[in-house]
């Protein structure tokens, strides 16, 4: 059975920080010493290794590390002694990028490792694009923004039950280029015209529904907001319809169609944010100054694009994006989610597919962003979208920026992230209402 999202970043948590059994009592942590995790090229990095049982020290034993750039092999491992419930490993790193440790720790030879994971960035901000933007980069995506600005909106509200009183929910479908956006569109009880901020939430990875929830929980904040899926399915399934998708027409939808830009299947996902925007500009109650698109993982890819295609996005929050650096192999580094680029039988990437990549990547929308500000998070021991590609892509922004190093998270946003991509959220707004 596939967990919902939240819940697989949860577990995708406590993997990497790999505690034990609830039943075990024992403990493993590790995190660079250095304060901020962040060093410079060359610069000796010192992990320090927790170890504890029943909530106290271990006395002696040792864990096996092993040391990674940002999980590509690097040939570095080896034992070290734990005293008094510390170990300590070095290592550098010679280019820009993170320095990755992972290490174990067996009570007895026959008995399961627990494991733990730090990172260090090494200079992040110096990390470059893989590949060059493609000539027609801009071209393509004229072209396909002219074809979708050819179908009319024909926007279809439907009313919902609200999660409050002081708010109007609606269920609302509006026609694309091939599936329609699906969405809840909720405002305020009696907005008054030209008086409010739009902001649009955006889903990460897996096929599911639109939150009503989500955009109500904008919506008190006095936003008009939309929550759309990913896929422009109908709301309010039955947990089994999207199961039914994610099985079927919608299995492994990322690599659908990659081998030529024309028929990738992020292009119609991403004219769905530029159709979404057509929406919810054209409402009497927008204020007419704040686009503010806001997501994580694949909802950070696609705010990221969304800032890069339409120049009405004035903000845009991107919390662990994926889409970042899919050409990374060219540099010897790790691709985020999705993955995109596949090696063929000869172990070679495959030559279609990185082709077709770059026009997808946020590395070349990010340049391209016209936003008066933007908001990044990165996990330092995210396996899923690694944080060298994470930079790969806020390095590129010619924008005001802000990125939160998230250090001891993984593949999800921690409290203290998400409270940051909040207040920048409504720092923005505040700052462009302000004389």
């Amino acid at each position: 059975m596939k967990l919902p999202f939240v819940a697989s970043l949860f577990l995708a948590v406590a993997t990497l920080h790999a505690e034990t059994p609830v039943a075990s009592t024992l403990k493993l942590s590790a995190r660079a010493e250095k304060p901020g995790s962040t060093y410079h090229r060359n610069e000796v990095v010192t992990f320090v290794i927790k170890a504890e049982d029943k909530g106290k020290p271990l006395a002696s034993g040792e864990v096996q590390w092993t040391l990674t750039k940002d999980g590509l092999p690097l040939n570095q491992t080896g034992k070290a002694p734990i005293t008094n419930g510390t170990a300590k490993v070095q290592g550098r790193l010679d280019e820009p990028g993170f320095l990755q440790l992972r290490v174990s720790y067996r009570s007895n030879p026959k008995a399961a490792p627990i494991t733990a994971l730090a990172g260090a960035a090494i200079d992040p901000t110096e990390i470059k694009r893989s590949t060059p933007v493609p000539d027609d980069f801009d071209a393509f995506w004229t072209a396909q923004k002219d074809k979708l600005a050819k179908v009319p909106v024909n926007a279809r509200l439907t009313p919902v039950t609200s999660t409050s009183k002081t708010l109007d929910a609606f269920d609302m479908q509006a026609d694309c280029v091939g599936a329609p956006v699906s969405g809840y569109y909720v405002r305020p009880v009696g907005a008054k015209p030209k008086s409010l901020p739009i902001i649009l939430t955006v889903h990460g990875a897996g096929v599911r529904g639109s939150s009503l929830g989500g955009a109500a929980g904008w919506a008190a904040k006095g936003f008009i907001a939309m929550d759309i899926n990913a896929h422009g399915l109908p709301n309010g399934k039955p947990d089994a319809f999207y199961k039914e998708q994610d099985a079927g027409p919608l299995k492994d939808y990322r690599a659908q169609g990659r081998e030529f830009r024309e028929t990738c299947y992020f292009l119609g996902m991403f004219l769905r944010l530029v159709r979404a925007l057509d929406f919810l500009t054209a409402q009497p109650e927008w204020d007419g100054q704040h686009v503010v698109v806001y997501g994580s993982s694949q909802g950070g890819f696609q705010a990221i694009v969304a800032a890069g295609l339409d120049p009405r996005v004035t903000f845009f929050a991107a919390g662990v994006p994926a889409g970042c650096d899919h050409t990374g192999m060219i540099a010897n580094r790790i691709a985020g989610w999705p993955k995109l680029v596949p090696n063929g039988p000869d172990g070679k990437p495959n030559a279609a597919v990185l082709k077709t990549a770059p026009y997808f990547d946020t590395m070349n929308f990010a340049p391209r962003a016209k936003a008066t500000g933007c908001v990044f998070t990165v996990g330092f021991i995210d396996v899923t979208c690694p944080p060298s590609s994470v930079y790969a892509t806020y390095n590129q922004l010619v924008i005001p920026k802000q990125i939160y190093n998230d250090i001891p998270s993984g593949h999800a946003n921690s409290p203290a992230a998400i409270a940051a991509m909040q207040k920048a959220v409504l720092d923005h707004v505040v700052k462009k209402q302000a004389p």
